[in-house]
C-alpha cells in the first residue's frame, strides 16, 4: 500500500525502516497494525503523523497530532507491481479514483489533510468513529477477503469436472455487478433462491464427495443464502 499511494501521490518509494523525518511536515506509516506504536514513537514530535489501518485507531499514535487514512481498495502485492482493481499498476500507473476512503483525525488540522489526501487521490473520504473501527473493517474483509477465498472453492470445486477459472470469471463479474446495483437481496439468483432444494442436495453431495474440505464452509453458506432468500422473500 505504502509503494502504491507514493506513485499515485507522484513521490518516491517510501523511505523505510529508520528513514531520517526530521524534514518532514506529515508522516504517513505504511506498516503492519501491530508496528504502528513502535513507528509512531520513532517519529520526533511536532509533525502530523497518520495511518493506513482500518481496524486501529488513532490511540497508538500519541501523542502526535494523528490522523488515519484507510483506502478501502484491494492493493495485492505481486513482486515489485501492486495490483488495483485487477489491473498492473507501476510507478505511473496506480489509480484509487473512484474508491471511498475511511478518515478519522485526532484535530481539525489533521482530519482537514485526511481528507485532502483522499480527495486528492480521488477517492470519497467518509469520517469512522474509533467504535466503528472494528465493524468497518470486518465487512471490508467479508467484501475483499472472503470473495476470494469462496472463489478459490470454487476453483477447486470445478477444477475437478475439468472446467478452469476463466470460465467462472464471467459469473462473478457478472454477480457482483448485480449486487453494485441491485443490492443482495434483489440480485441472488440460483437453486436456493428458486426454492430447489433437490438440486442443492445433489451439490452438497458433490462437494462432499470431491472437496470435503469445503463441506463445513458450502453447508454454512447455503444457510446463510436460504436466510437472505427468506428476507427477499
Amino acid at each position: 500500500m505504502g509503494r502504491a499511494l507514493s506513485a499515485a501521490l507522484g513521490l518516491d518509494a517510501p523511505l523505510g525502516r529508520g528513514a531520517d523525518t526530521s524534514d518532514a511536515d506529515v508522516v504517513l506509516l505504511a506498516v503492519p497494525d501491530g508496528e504502528i506504536a513502535a513507528a509512531a514513537a520513532a517519529v520526533a514530535p511536532g509533525r502530523l503523523v497518520g495511518h493506513l489501518s482500518g481496524a486501529t485507531t488513532l490511540a497508538p499514535l500519541a501523542p502526535h497530532e494523528a490522523f488515519s487514512l484507510h483506502p478501502l481498495m484491494t492493493v495485492s502485492g505481486a513482486g515489485d507491481q501492486q495490483l488495483l482493481r485487477g489491473r498492473a499498476a507501476g510507478a505511473a500507473g496506480a489509480s484509487f479514483a473512484g474508491a471511498t476512503a475511511a478518515i478519522a483525525g485526532s484535530s481539525d488540522r489533521a482530519l482537514g489533510l485526511a481528507r485532502s489526501l483522499a480527495e486528492r487521490l480521488g477517492m470519497r473520504p467518509v469520517e469512522v468513529a474509533d467504535g466503528d473501527r472494528a465493524a468497518y473493517h470486518a465487512a471490508a474483509s467479508i467484501a475483499a477477503n472472503f470473495v476470494v477465498t469462496l472463489e478459490g472453492a470454487a476453483e477447486r470445486l470445478a477444477a475437478t469436472a475439468g472446467v478452469d477459472r476463466a470460465a467462472l470469471v464471467p459469473l462473478v463479474r457478472a454477480a457482483v455487478e448485480n449486487w453494485a446495483a441491485l443490492g443482495a437481496e434483489r440480485a441472488l439468483t440460483g437453486p436456493i433462491a428458486r426454492g430447489d432444494a433437490a438440486t442443492v442436495e445433489r451439490q452438497r453431495e458433490a462437494v462432499a464427495e470431491r472437496c470435503p474440505e469445503a463441506l463445513e464452509l458450502f453447508d454454512a453458506l447455503a444457510q446463510a443464502t436460504h436466510n437472505l432468500a427468506s428476507v427477499r422473500a
